[in-house]
């Protein structure tokens, strides 16, 4: 016999559809340290004037866009990204219930308050949570901690438009149209005699050829058609021109106006442009992606700035993300703190202007710190120069005088002003294959403006607070896009179009200052 048959087994009481005096209460099912406590109470002492602005009153009652506010801002902090699984939430989940009121806007709401209402006012939404933070000492926007990362956009992978490609259709459609046009003029034997064997000005090899030129053209031949009703290659001309080339000549145009400079877009996102994403950079089969850039910056880890960017290249989005954070700030963090992508003249540049202090590390900072590289007697810098002649002298006592004034533009219009210095001869020199691997004379292009920025800049980075801002940099930024993308797993966007992105991001970055706050 087994020696614990005599104990009698109890269970706890388990009756379903019992019923009950009063419903339970909501309140008392949520514990007092809750997270969803956080994010109610957070919202609740925020200035929202400008989101009740958003409404203009009339026709049927609205639900309240604090209630909404608060419903889609947990529903990013619980990871439910997508309208249908909040609504979801809304009617199964306790914590979207007490936060709600028992309110269960549907899917449909809850996405257009996302994508139309707070498009507008993310920024200031954004910036009353800011309030709250320095309020209480969180964050003091003093260090400012940039950086950048590639997030999928809401598009098919293969739904690419290359401006090269669409570049290329277009010269041949409008080589097409020229020949096709000098076709029919030299038909016409009463213009053959006025123009001679010049081209009519509308179909010259220099003039631009677009939809509104071949429009206006083709109202022409069709004058003309009417007079010589019986002209068939005039006739197959016209139909060529306004049911095969007009229209592709339009869709290239089209294209180019989305494409905006970029070099492709996607057809189901036209805002997002093709991107290496980072976790396929080792793998060198794999295509670019339909992506936007995300600029983030962060001190003690909460988010105190945000952008979204169509350009590939962090450098060149610091400024615009900048300005977005001075415009919902008020003003810009004194401390900026960046990877070697930032450190640019244009960048540096700016930070004077603004009279912060940037400690952007350039490109060749690291390179700098080993003594091989900074002794190397054969690199430009360590060339002696004389302003008064100015001339460089290389380590073999050979000139190099001033030879020419070089003004580059970047992409974003700044203007980078390169002396060109050069060897007057080369020739004989021992050392030439250590100094220069080119054929000709060793030459050096200058901008004395980045060289002087970069000397500054070296000073603060190598400072003891450079030093110290720079450790803190991986752990402060780096980290936080850790979180979102691998804790909170988001890495692809749901809403489509850059101000609907924008918001999203906003959307998720008050999410994590409010899982942050609740964990200070």
């Amino acid at each position: 016999m087994n020696k614990h048959s005599h104990n009698k087994v109890v269970y706890k009481p388990y009756v379903m559809g019992q019923p009950s005096l009063l419903p339970p209460d909501l309140e008392e099912l949520i514990p007092a340290e809750h997270l969803v406590r956080t994010v109610h109470a957070a919202i609740e002492q925020l200035n929202l004037r400008i989101l009740h602005q958003q409404y203009q009153g009339g026709g049927t009652s609205s639900y309240h866009p604090k209630m909404m506010l608060k419903v889609l801002v947990y529903g990013y902090v619980e990871k439910l990204y997508s309208s249908r699984r909040i609504a979801k939430a809304l009617r199964e989940n306790v914590n979207f219930m007490w936060l709600s009121g028992q309110n269960r806007p549907d899917f449909r709401t809850i996405n257009r308050f996302r994508g139309e209402v707070m498009k507008e006012i993310i920024g200031e939404v954004f910036a009353s949570v800011l309030e709250l933070l320095i309020e209480q000492e969180h964050v003091k926007l003093e260090d400012y901690f940039v950086d950048g990362s590639k997030l999928e956009a809401n598009a098919r992978r293969h739904s690419a438009v290359w401006a090269k490609n669409t570049q290329r259709y277009k010269e041949q459609v409008q080589q097409k149209i020229r020949e096709l046009l000098e076709e029919i003029e030299g038909a016409n034997e009463a213009e053959q005699e006025e123009y001679g064997d010049q081209d009519l000005p509308e179909v010259g090899e220099e003039a631009e050829i677009d939809s509104q030129r071949v429009i206006e053209k083709m109202d022409q031949l069709n004058e003309r058609l009417r007079q010589q009703p019986k002209d068939k290659d005039l006739k197959k001309a016209v139909g060529q021109l306004e049911k095969d080339y007009l229209p592709r000549l339009a869709k290239y145009e089209d294209q180019e106006e989305k494409l905006a400079e970029r070099n492709s877009y996607s057809k189901t996102d036209p805002a997002a442009t093709f991107m290496r994403m980072k976790e396929d950079q080792r793998n060198p089969k794999a295509w670019p992606k339909p992506a936007y850039n995300v600029q983030l910056g962060t001190e003690n880890q909460f988010i105190v700035g945000f952008s979204v960017h169509q350009q590939t290249d962090d450098g060149a989005c610091l400024i615009p993300h900048l300005e977005a954070v001075e415009q919902f700030l008020g003003g810009l963090p004194q401390n900026w703190t960046g990877d070697g992508a930032y450190g640019t003249e244009e960048n540096l540049a700016y930070a004077e202007e603004k009279e912060c202090h940037a400690y952007l590390k350039y490109r060749t900072f690291h390179k700098e710190s080993k003594a091989k590289y900074r002794d190397d007697p054969f690199r430009a810098e360590n060339f002696a120069y004389d302003p008064e002649s100015d001339c460089f002298t290389c380590p073999e006592g050979r000139l190099l005088p001033f030879e020419r004034l070089e003004i580059r533009t970047t992409k974003t219009g700044y203007q980078v002003h390169v002396c060109r210095y050069a060897c007057l001869d080369c020739s004989a020199c021992p050392v030439k294959e250590q100094c220069t691997r080119g054929d000709g004379n060793r030459s050096i292009s200058v901008s004395w403006n980045y060289w002087r920025l970069k000397a500054a800049t070296c000073q603060r980075l190598t400072s003891e607070q450079g030093v110290k801002l720079r450790s803190r940099r991986g752990w402060e930024v780096e980290g936080v896009f850790g979180h979102i993308k691998y804790n909170r797993d988001f890495r692809r966007f749901m809403l489509r179009g850059l101000q609907k992105v924008r918001t999203e991001l906003g959307l998720l970055a008050l999410a994590h200052n409010f899982i942050k706050l609740a964990a200070v």
